[in-house]
């Protein structure tokens, strides 16, 4: 039996998730969650062989809340079940150890599935997001260096893609907490992005940043 936490502060989308892994003999739905911070309670309570957890929920967010439960229960997998298609946000996460990513509008076709791979220790994505997935990777795919890659613009070499995406919004003038917000990520993650990104630009400054943004076409002037 796949024992199965759901959090989610939504009560009508909890209790369609539950309706749907309920008819299933072999997954027993065992707690539910209004919000992240429960969540990583109930975890810690309930040990659930799968935590199905939506992204954007009050107190804690899921990201921080994925980071919790697979800290404290290593054999406790996480589905990320959200509204979001984000490529970097999937890509968060992964790195945050969830192993499974649905989308809410494919809930009927892949929760089930999902459940079930998860709970043999799988990865699992909706279609739409296994296939962004493999134009990601093959876009990424590094290339041996040419006499043009020289030309490139500095920030592309240095920076991971996550911290491209925050140096923008900092420019931007989007402050610390309006990035977390937008990112699902905590404010004290984008502070750590943040002095990662001065320290491989060389910069001391968010006037410099700026400058460097605008001079390498990053933000529109």
């Amino acid at each position: 039996m796949i024992s199965v936490l759901l959090a989610d502060d939504h009560e009508l989308m909890r209790k369609g998730v539950r309706a749907l892994l309920q008819d299933q003999p072999d997954i027993r739905v065992c707690g539910e969650a209004v919000d992240g911070l429960d969540a990583v309670e109930l975890a810690a309570e309930l040990k659930p062989d799968v935590a199905v957890l939506d992204i954007s929920m009050p107190k804690m967010n899921g990201l921080d809340a994925t980071r919790q439960i697979t800290e404290r229960l290593p054999g406790t997998e996480i589905l990320i079940f959200s509204a979001f298609d984000s490529e970097s946000l999937v890509r968060d996460v992964l790195e945050a150890g969830a192993h499974g990513y649905i989308l809410k509008v494919d809930a009927s076709a892949h929760l089930v599935a999902a459940v079930e791979a998860l709970s043999r220790h799988e990865y699992y994505f909706s279609s739409e997001l296994a296939a962004m997935f493999v134009k990601s990777f093959v876009r990424d795919k590094p290339v041996s260096p040419t006499r043009s890659d020289a030309d490139q613009k500095i920030y592309t070499e240095v920076l991971s893609a996550r911290e491209i995406e925050i140096m923008k919004m900092l420019a931007e003038g989007k402050s610390n907490k309006a990035i977390a917000s937008a990112l699902f990520i905590s404010v004290r993650t984008v502070e750590t992005h943040r002095r990662t990104i001065f320290q491989k630009l060389e910069i001391n400054s968010l006037a410099e940043l700026v400058k460097y943004a605008i001079r390498d076409g990053l933000v529109n002037v």
